[in-house]
């Protein structure tokens, strides 16, 4: 077993409206995610939020079964809605109330929180003036971005703006895949760049709060690799990278956008202002990064598949661990003011059945324990990766999937809400174990 450093975070993770429930409870407002998903036609199983794994009332014995996993840290979002029902105007102070009782709860387990302003639920009221394509939303992010920082920024270990900004944009304007539900692949440039004014402006209205919290953002991330050595695929990998994750990196570390990516895009609803750069320029304390599979880019019709030889998970998506190693390795070559980085997501959705009381999902703990090599190589070659958050901790509302793919540790019965351990969670608490005794 790779030994990993003696500061080294293992964690989990989770998001507000994947496991909150409680969607009209104690003066929350409404989010795009659940008008979307009330929406005919938009959720592949027809399910919605409104109950997910009611976390809101549950969180008690849920934070009981992350410290069971002998995990020292947790990631979770806050519902914007909960606390400030329409995005600007009033603060709701049962909504606080929730999260400053789920930080005792964390703080009697020892158990670090780390805390994301914004993983997708945008108040409904704000969508309707317009959401991220509106700039006056990314005020509105700062001031609650300030509102959080004070008042819980002693209280947890870090604080990202967003939550991988990249699927805001692309799958929630480019495509209409989710919330919400707009397809415009220009309007997503567009969008893309509010995302990430509103990351600059959030971090300095954060400074600005007498806060211990680290500040950073949370980016999904992936190699684009050619199938092949043609200049024709070379070219498209080049451009997918440029695209997809330069897009996000080089205006938070380099102050510019990358100009390969500016030479092919649709660029007629793009529009800036002279100090937006220098604001999204502002130094940062972490880059939270996101795996889950690399992009493989073929020019052929059809186009060339990868061999996928340790197979593809429940998404869909092929396990290809080595791309993490990659993407590492490239962000250390490519950027010389990197700060510390966390693998703030990563894991496998599997089809899990519950037989006779559990779940034996070996293909999960063969996908977490290669990309923990992954990692691991990663740092022997120089990079500074600080702590690992499995996704998820719990089985929850995947998004347009609905109920459908698992990803969770730990198993949940939707119409009772048993939660029960997989063997995959008796897997990372061993490994981790063994971890935290090494550094002993």
């Amino acid at each position: 077993m790779n030994h990993f450093p003696h500061d080294f975070e293992w964690g989990v993770a989770t998001s507000a409206y994947q496991i909150e429930g409680a969607a009209s409870a104690d003066g929350r407002g409404p989010s795009i995610w659940d008008t979307f998903s009330h929406t005919p036609g938009k959720i592949i199983d027809g399910s919605n939020g409104d109950i997910a794994c009611d976390h809101y009332h549950r969180y008690p014995e849920d934070v009981d079964i992350i410290a069971s996993l002998g995990v020292k840290a947790y990631r979770f979002s806050v519902s914007w809605p909960r606390v400030q029902p329409l995005g600007y105007g009033a603060w709701n102070e049962k909504g606080f109330e929730f999260y400053s009782n789920l930080l005792d709860k964390l703080a009697e387990k020892n158990i670090t929180p780390h805390l994301t302003l914004y993983h997708w639920d945008l108040p409904q009221a704000l969508q309707d003036q317009g959401g991220w394509l509106n700039r006056d939303t990314t005020a509105h992010f700062a001031n609650y971005a300030a509102e959080i920082a004070r008042r819980f920024g002693n209280r947890v270990a870090s604080i990202a703006t967003h939550n991988e900004p990249w699927c805001t944009a692309n799958l929630g304007f480019g495509n209409a895949q989710f919330a919400p539900g707009v397809a415009d692949k220009a309007l997503s440039i567009q969008v893309s760049h509010h995302l990430l004014l509103s990351h600059g402006l959030a971090i300095k209205a954060m400074r600005r709060v007498a806060s211990s919290a680290k500040l950073g953002i949370v980016l999904n991330q992936w190699p684009a690799m050619p199938a092949t050595d043609s200049a024709r695929d070379v070219a498209e990998a080049e451009w997918e990278y440029a695209r997809s994750v330069q897009w996000f990196m080089d205006p938070i570390f380099k102050g510019r956008y990358p100009q390969k990516a500016l030479d092919r895009m649709d660029m007629s609803q793009f529009h800036t202002e002279a100090e937006d750069m220098n604001i999204i320029h502002q130094p940062i304390d972490f880059l939270g990064v996101n795996y889950y599979t690399r992009e493989f880019i073929s020019t052929d019709s059809p186009p060339k598949k990868p061999q996928a030889a340790m197979g593809v998970t429940d998404m869909g998506w092929e396990i290809y661990p080595l791309g993490l190693t990659d993407i590492l390795l490239r962000h250390k070559n490519d950027y010389t003011n990197l700060p510390p980085i966390y693998i703030t997501e990563n894991g496998m959705a599997v089809a899990d059945k519950l037989i006779d009381g559990e779940i034996d999902d070996q293909p999960r703990i063969a996908y977490v324990h290669a990309h923990l090599d992954a990692i691991h190589a990663a740092i022997e070659q120089g990079v500074n990766v600080k702590g690992y958050f499995y996704w998820s901790l719990l089985d929850n509302f995947e998004w347009n999937s609905g109920y459908a793919k698992r990803f969770g540790l730990v198993y949940v019965d939707y119409a009772t809400q048993q939660r029960t351990l997989k063997a995959s969670a008796h897997w990372y608490r061993n490994f981790v174990s063994q971890q935290l005794r090494k550094t002993e």
